[in-house]
This record gives structure tokens, C-alpha cells and sequence, in this order.
């Protein structure tokens, strides 16, 4: 009996030290040194470097010239940068638009146990293993109006040239970017539906609830989280666009697909105006902040809370 009480004892002593954090070692301050160390030299320094060349005429070879609000007063007054910004958004917009709901479908179709799935699944994410530069060679080479797919089918394409017009140039750069990144998105809904404690499905239908009724009372509101994660990923991603818009379009027709990116680009490394092309990627960074910040803080990603039982 006495053992007993001793075990007894010995666990209650346990559970309490586990609930006060009494004797839990914590990782010190070193352990963040290397992060803070990376995290300044790759991204504070470059972004302090690049507000200072905002204030410079510097053409990448002579000594930078300190030319006061010049970048910033011509921005105010360019068209295209004003143009650029509206594609950036809109692309954004449409991406997001796009790849939301086929990745919850996708995702929430993975995490079942639906027979052939894991072949399927694989298959699916091939597309998250290529760069973006990859993909975008290949699909210039798959949309390629005198040899590609267009080419041969006249009846749906037209002439074929995707890439003639601005609507049917952002079209293409949007199911490209789709056809991408929609597998990574998937992969985060697929985490969360099989965080979704099974019970609740158990529950639902013991009340009569079908399967689209529980995916639309159940699933969806559980993944509410997931969805704004992969939202601001999204946001992201969409506003620093760059490389396929390099190798698809090349900014056009003329410049109707120049989002600020690429306007960046053109302006820093073909025309050689350092300076001007710094301004241009501090306004994305601003507005890409600022984005986040109103997403984050509208649904509430900042008061985050766990859907699962007991948390």
C-alpha cells in the first residue's frame, strides 16, 4: 500500500511540475543568433541598401549619385508604374480567385483513403518539384502559337497567339501560375482535413448529414485557418511574380503585362537607372506589407485559434 501511495505521489509531483514549468530548461538566447545573424544580413541590410540607392541616380558602374526625391517624384508621375501596380494586384487577385478552390478540392481529396490516391496524389504535385522557370520554358514551348498547341487547334485558340493580347496574356499567366503552386496549397489543406477530428463527421452523420453537407458545415469552417495561410501565401507570392512573366511575356504586348516585378527588372538591369528601379521595389515592398497586414488583421490570423478538440 505503501508503494502505492509512493507511485501515486511520485506522479502527482510529476504532472504538477509538468503544469508550473517547474525545472523545464528552456533553450537560451544563443539559440537565436544564427536566425538573427541570417535574417539581417539577408534581408534588413539589403533592404536598408536599397532604400539608400531609392534616393540615387547610380547606372551599376559609376559612384551612386545622390539625387534627393527624383525616383520618387517620377514614379508619382509614370503611367506604367501606376499600370504596373494595377496588373500586380489584379494577377494577385486572379491567382488567389483561381487556386483557392481547386485546392481545397484537391486537398481535401488527398487526405481521404479513396483508392489509387497516393498514386494520384503524386502525380498531382509533380508540378511543385520544377522551378518556375521550368515550368514557364515548357508551357511557352506548349503555347507556342506556330508550333505549339495553339497551332493545331485554330477552332479554339484563333490564330493562336495567346500572347497577343492582354487579356489572354494575363489569362495564361494565371493558369500557369495554377498549374504550380495549386499542389503546395494542396498539400496544406490536405494537413489540415486530417487535423479535422473524425468524430465530428461521425456526429454529423448520425444526424443525416451527407458528405457535401459535411463538407460545407464541417470541413470548410475547420480549415478556416489553413485557408487564411494559404491565402496570405498566395498574396505573396502573387505580388513578387517575376520570372514567369520574364520568360512568358516579357511584359507584354507593349506593356500590358508589366506588373511591378518586371517593371523593376526592366528598369534596374536594361535601361541601367539603379535608383529608379530601388524606388520601384520599395513601393512593392510597402504594398505588400501593407496587404498582409490588412489580411492578417481583418480574418483575424493574429488571434489564431486551434479547431481541435480540448485546444
Amino acid at each position: 500500500m505503501s508503494v502505492l501511495s509512493h507511485v501515486s505521489g511520485s506522479v502527482g509531483r510529476l504532472r504538477a511540475k509538468g503544469r508550473t514549468g517547474v525545472g523545464v530548461t528552456r533553450p537560451g538566447l544563443a539559440w537565436a543568433v544564427p536566425a538573427t545573424v541570417f535574417f539581417l544580413l539577408f534581408a534588413i541590410v539589403p533592404l536598408v541598401l536599397v532604400a539608400v540607392l531609392s534616393f540615387t541616380s547610380w547606372n551599376g558602374v559609376d559612384a551612386p549619385r545622390f539625387n534627393g526625391l527624383a525616383n520618387w517624384t517620377s514614379l508619382l508621375h509614370d503611367p506604367v508604374m501606376t499600370q504596373s501596380i494595377r496588373l500586380t494586384l489584379v494577377l494577385t487577385a486572379a491567382g488567389a480567385v483561381v487556386q483557392t478552390p481547386v485546392s481545397i478540392l484537391l486537398g481535401v481529396w488527398a487526405a481521404g483513403h479513396q483508392r489509387n490516391r497516393a498514386v494520384l496524389s503524386a502525380i498531382f504535385f509533380i508540378p511543385l518539384l520544377l522551378s518556375a522557370t521550368a515550368v514557364s520554358v515548357v508551357w511557352r514551348a506548349v503555347l507556342d502559337p506556330n508550333f505549339g498547341v495553339p497551332s493545331q487547334t485554330e477552332w479554339l485558340f484563333g490564330d493562336g497567339n495567346l500572347m497577343g493580347s492582354q487579356a489572354s496574356a494575363l489569362a495564361v499567366l494565371t493558369f500557369v501560375g495554377m498549374w504550380q503552386w495549386t499542389p503546395m496549397h494542396a498539400l496544406l489543406y490536405q494537413g489540415g482535413a486530417r487535423a479535422i477530428p473524425r468524430v465530428l463527421y461521425q456526429a454529423a452523420a448520425i444526424d443525416g448529414a451527407g458528405k457535401v453537407r459535411q463538407f460545407f458545415h464541417i470541413t470548410l469552417p475547420q480549415l478556416r485557418n489553413t485557408m487564411i495561410t494559404s491565402v496570405i501565401l498566395m498574396l505573396v507570392g502573387g505580388l513578387t511574380t517575376f520570372d514567369t512573366v520574364l520568360i512568358l511575356t516579357q511584359g507584354g504586348p507593349g506593356t500590358d503585362t508589366t506588373n511591378s516585378a518586371f517593371y523593376m527588372y526592366r528598369q534596374a538591369f536594361k535601361s541601367f537607372d539603379f535608383g529608379a528601379g530601388s524606388a520601384i521595389a520599395l513601393v512593392l515592398v510597402m504594398v505588400a506589407t501593407l496587404i498582409s497586414l490588412a489580411v492578417v488583421r481583418l480574418s483575424g490570423y493574429d488571434r489564431m485559434r486551434s479547431t481541435a478538440e480540448g485546444l
